[in-house]
């Protein structure tokens, strides 16, 4: 049965609001009034509003592109860790729903639950509810729960997914706190050298305008670049964002995109943590699915999904097309150059031993843990050179305001002296 979100008056007057399923709007109504409730409005679950496929959302597309997910990928995480200790428990889909629904604090998910619970009573698979709401539920998410349906282990394949997304939110976390000192350090030196430059310089040497007496090199030139930035800095913040602006909206073009990554790549070290990072999310995935039991070209596709790297989706792509005819997966994969060699050593482990989710996922498992030993090293590196270079900036400007005084001192000196 469908979602009907209402509004209602109860006896003390106060206005309501909450779920219902029903046939129909009057059925709504109906169940509302025998609660002894005054319906005010009864409208249907919002299916666009919520990210989800169907004619609504096709026809609303374009405004429900920037709405705000019900789940973010912290919430989801914890969401699906809760489906599957209910499923594990032995809870129906249907009332595992309906006690996450009650439970929910956000309205956005309680109506997202309430959607996907009408679909499972209408008879469609959790797979094909999960496929209605797919800006919520991305394809990896999708083929895992319909290999666990079709396996009958849909609990345990739950956990697997939930192991797998809080591992990647880990990563993510890990990589997110080892560049997070360095950028502010890096903002916080900039946001320095411009007040200096711009105010303090100037400031400064107003003072030796009126001598006569030649300026140092080093505070000719620190007063040619403060002049620059107090009359263009304006103009030159306007053209680096409207750079920014044109890049971003010239990735949107594929094959601009792919070039531009591909070019990433070979960035000395954060070309190689780009790789890293890509080939353990690919090879966690493929992993997940493989064990799960989804046909190993599904799955392929749908890992090639999860490459963030247009370039290295490509090279998956082209992989996947490699194995459809007939190529070991080993081998397609150590053709492409840009995903790490360890990648391709654990695939043919694992095609000679049969044991090829479990080689994956250790193949994973070693590849994010070497992404986030590099990452920390070179945050560990970075925060000194961060700190020496903000330092000989600021000695750089500081001598440049010094070296006239100690110049005019010393001709004062010298004119005393004669």
């Amino acid at each position: 049965m469908p979602a009907y979100k209402f509004e209602a008056l109860n006896a003390d007057g106060k206005t309501t609001t909450g779920l219902l399923e029903g046939d129909t709007e009057k059925s709504v109504r109906s169940q509302l009034r025998l609660q002894k409730l005054v319906p005010l409005s009864v409208v249907p679950v919002n299916v666009s509003a919520l990210g989800m496929a169907g004619a609504e959302g096709a026809a609303q597309g374009a405004g429900s592109r920037w709405a705000r997910r019900a789940f973010t990928p912290a919430s989801l995480t914890v969401w699906t860790r809760q489906i599957a200790g209910l499923l594990t428990a032995g809870l129906p889909l249907e009332r595992a729903l309906t006690v996450l629904g009650d439970e929910a604090e956000d309205s956005r998910q309680r109506e997202l639950l309430a959607h996907l619970k009408s679909e499972v009573n209408a008879g469609s698979s959790f797979a094909r509810a999960l496929a209605t709401a797919p800006r919520e539920f991305d394809e990896v998410y999708r083929a895992v729960v319909a290999a666990g349906e079709q396996g009958g282990a849909l609990g345990a394949v739950m956990t697997r997914l939930a192991d797998d997304l809080e591992q990647r939110q880990s990563l993510k976390a890990k990589l997110i706190a080892a560049s997070l000192y360095p950028a502010i350090v890096s903002g916080v030196a900039l946001l320095i050298v411009i007040f200096l430059v711009t105010y303090v310089v100037p400031q400064v040497a107003s003072v030796f305008t009126t001598s006569r007496q030649a300026l140092p090199l080093l505070t000719v030139l620190m007063l040619g670049v403060s002049r620059l930035v107090r009359e263009w800095g304006w103009a030159l913040a306007l053209a680096l964002v409207g750079a920014s602006a044109a890049l971003v909206w010239m990735r949107r073009v594929e094959a601009f995109r792919e070039r531009t990554d591909a070019l990433w790549l070979r960035v000395p070290v954060v070309g190689r943590l780009a790789r890293g990072y890509n080939g353990a999310r690919f090879a966690g995935t493929l992993a997940m699915l493989a064990g799960s039991g989804v046909p190993i070209l599904r799955a392929l596709q749908a890992a090639a999904e999860t490459l963030s790297n247009r370039a290295m989706r490509a090279d998956a792509v082209e992989a996947l097309s490699q194995v459809r005819e007939g190529a070991p997966l080993a081998s397609a994969l150590a053709a492409k150059k840009r995903f790490p060699g360890l990648l391709s050593m654990f695939a043919r482990l694992g095609e000679q031993t049969g044991q090829l989710p479990q080689m994956l996922d250790r193949a994973a498992q070693q590849l994010a843990s070497e992404v986030q030993r590099r990452a920390l090293a070179l945050a560990t590196i970075l925060e000194p050179l961060l700190i020496v270079a903000m330092g000989a900036v600021v000695m750089l400007i500081v001598l440049a305001v010094l070296l006239p005084i100690i110049q005019m001192n010393a001709w004062e000196i010298g004119r005393a002296h004669v």
